[in-house]
């Protein structure tokens, strides 16, 4: 149940991570040529809350990541069905190799050439 949890959790954190960086400014550079105006208008204080929210959203998936990873029972999400299914998965194929290992391919028998008729 945690470990569901958690995987919601990092899918909008990322979500929003990925928004957030996309917004951002770049500070390098056609775009620096232009850094000025950023100052001049003000929103210099937007560009450091992007920034704080971007190291924070990028915190929290790594956070949420290793409780996600220590939440998991014996290394597998959801119990013992995926075991269970790669295994059934594993028999049904080598039963089918097994059969289908060898196949066998008729030989045509060579035929003996009829009378030959000589074309008139």
């Amino acid at each position: 149940m945690l470990y569901s949890i958690c995987i919601g959790l990092i899918l909008v954190a990322s979500v929003i991570l990925i928004l957030a960086i996309l917004v951002q400014n770049p500070k390098s550079g056609m775009a620096a040529n232009f850094g000025a105006a950023n100052s001049v208008m003000g929103v210099r204080e937007s560009a450091n809350i992007l920034e704080k929210t971007t190291w924070t959203l990028a915190t929290l998936v790594v956070v949420l990541s290793l409780v996600a990873t220590i939440s998991m029972k014996d290394g597998v999400a959801t119990g013992n069905s995926l075991q269970s299914d790669a295994e059934a998965l594993i028999e049904k194929v080598s039963v089918e190799t097994a059969a289908d290992a060898m196949p066998q391919a008729e030989i045509p028998a060579e035929e003996t050439p009829a009378e030959e008729t000589p074309a008139n």
